[in-house]
């Protein structure tokens, strides 16, 4: 296969193919989370130059956390078990705010930084908790369903 522009990919006999895309990818939750571990890295990249190395790779390694274990979380053969990879997503959500306001205290970042970005993070926080919890409530079977009419057995 080759890759033609726009980044799409072309058959050997030059037809275009669709760009595979990963379950996770179509998650609103994590594309706002990606854009928002861009942020986060920017600003671990700033605490670098004041020689916070520990900070800044914990910072990036709870940002990479949350998409992480969104990613890793969709391939999950059980709604149960991706769940469980969203609630660890989410409590990586908690630590970056945390660090933040490590951060904010240190003046690595202002106030108004920080307000900002705990307003996303709040927001993240929210879908990764929705997301799961549609994961986690029960889907009414076809048997249970009314629309069904079960032929009605009288036992002799």
């Amino acid at each position: 296969m080759l890759r033609a522009e726009g980044g799409g990919r072309r058959a050997e006999g030059g037809e275009m193919m669709d760009k595979e895309i990963f379950r996770f990818e179509k998650l609103d939750v994590w594309k706002k989370s990606i854009e928002l571990s861009d942020r986060l890295f920017d600003i671990a990249d700033r605490t670098d130059m004041k020689h916070c190395y520990r900070f800044s790779e914990q910072l990036r390694a709870a940002a990479m956390s949350i998409t992480n274990n969104i990613a890793e979380g969709s391939a999950s053969t059980s709604d149960k078990d991706f769940a469980q990879f969203l609630n660890i997503a989410r409590r990586s959500v908690f630590e970056c705010v945390n660090i933040l306001i490590l951060f904010e205290r240190r003046k690595y970042i202002t106030l108004d930084e920080l307000d900002s970005l705990k307003l996303e993070l709040s927001s993240i926080s929210k879908m990764l908790t929705n997301l799961r919890k549609s994961l986690l409530t029960p889907k009414p079977s076809a048997l249970s369903s009314p629309l069904i009419k079960l032929p009605h057995f009288e036992l002799k």
